[in-house]
């Protein structure tokens, strides 16, 4: 009987003891290793073990994640992601060596027809590759005897005799549709004959170039939209409805009504004497945010808009609902990309540790501190900025006025 005994005691000391190593051996979650990263970040493998840090200062954030990163590893991470970037074909060359013997004209002239968005200050002579002269202007004093008249979304081209002006018809808007009687057509597609982005700096003229380095602690995320379409609503209030936020726009407005930005950050008012508009305090607001909201009108292939680049140029971080191939567009690691959570409950939980860990914060701004830009160098190169010199290369090409007729 004494000899069960001892038996029995000693098998449950081995249990136990077994149990006791097994515990120990073990790495149980913290609440920031449960995070669901979609781009596993270098910083959240470093953070694992650290409990949520709750930040408001950007450049404190900075400091640590270079001393706990740097930009050397994030270099190393993406290094794929750069090599193959410039091999794909969803972007226009638009700073390249192009083949000069092509163009058959020295000096172009694009004269800008009809009422049009397009900015006035587009209005230049241009330089541009092989030599080229490039005049693009509105007024037809300067361009009396142009060699292509360029018609926007709201006015399409009439069908051109010969001798006449080249037709060059733009339309950006998600459907892209030609009018049919055009000889040059720009849109944001790389299959069209010119190509013109929304990253380009035209998109942001009279902008209040304030930034804070301040951000909100309380309120994470930042949606203005005035256009209420249903699917993008229906979107948006599934997962605001899960983070702390400002809606500024007229959908699912929750700041008291309209141009109510100057009135919760006065720093953003461009003109004090004048009456606000959306445009002047817009990156100086989404700045103090730490998330920006961007959903797209119609999710399709290469539609990535200034939306988009709006939150990146306000120093925010991007929630981004749109283009399936947007990461064709934006240098890597700069945006939370929607379509990669399986819920709206896993991407807000996301959001929320996010915001609670600053070195993980910070990876997302590190492409533009470390000039990681992987192919975004071509999609501000074949933005509104340089269509100028590329629609007057593409006159050239195919000679003026001197081209067939449709």
């Amino acid at each position: 009987m004494q000899l069960k005994s001892i038996n029995t005691i000693t098998i449950i000391f081995m249990f136990v003891f077994a149990i006791l190593i097994l515990f120990f051996s073990l790495e149980f979650p913290s609440a920031n290793s449960s995070i669901p990263s979609p781009n596993d970040s270098i910083s959240l493998t470093l953070s694992k073990s650290t409990p949520p840090e709750p930040f408001k200062d950007l450049f404190l954030a900075f400091k640590k994640w270079d001393s706990q990163v740097g930009c050397a590893q994030f270099r190393q991470k993406h290094e794929d992601f750069l090599k193959n970037g410039s091999k794909i074909s969803t972007l226009h060359n638009a700073d390249g060596e192009i083949d000069c013997n092509e163009l058959k004209m020295n000096h172009v002239n694009v004269l800008v027809k009809g009422w049009t968005w397009i900015p006035d200050n587009m209005d230049n002579l241009y330089s541009c590759r092989c030599g080229l002269s490039c005049l693009w202007t509105k007024s037809s004093v300067l361009s009396d005897k142009p060699d292509a008249l360029l018609f926007e979304t709201t006015s399409p081209p009439v069908q051109r005799q010969a001798g006449d002006p080249l037709r060059v018809y733009m339309n950006l808007e998600p459907g892209r549709k030609r009018s049919g009687r055009e000889d040059i057509f720009i849109s944001y597609h790389a299959k069209d004959d010119v190509q013109s982005t929304y990253a380009g700096a035209l998109f942001h003229n009279n902008r209040n170039y304030h930034l804070s380095s301040v951000k909100n602690n309380d309120t994470l995320v930042y949606w203005s939209s005035s256009r209420c379409l249903p699917q993008r609503n229906q979107l948006a209030k599934s997962l605001l409805s899960l983070l702390p936020h400002h809606s500024f726009g007229k959908c699912l407005n929750n700041v008291g009504g309209l141009d109510q930005a100057p009135s919760f950050y006065p720093e953003c008012m461009k003109d004090a004497n004048e009456a606000p508009k959306w445009w002047d305090h817009l990156h100086c607001a989404m700045s103090h945010y730490k998330f920006v909201l961007a959903i797209e009108n119609t999710m399709t292939d290469s539609y990535v808009t200034e939306k988009l680049f709006y939150a990146l140029d306000s120093g925010s971080i991007p929630i981004y609902f749109g283009a399936p191939n947007v990461w064709d567009f934006i240098p890597p690691h700069s945006i939370i990309d929607g379509k990669q959570f399986s819920s709206m409950e896993e991407l807000a939980i996301y959001v929320k540790a996010l915001a609670n860990d600053p070195v993980a914060y910070a990876e997302y701004h590190a492409w533009r501190r470390c000039g990681v830009l992987g192919n975004y160098t071509r999609t501000r190169a074949a933005s509104l900025d340089t269509s100028p010199c590329r629609l007057c290369e593409a006159v050239s090409r195919k000679n003026g006025r001197n081209t067939k007729a449709l």
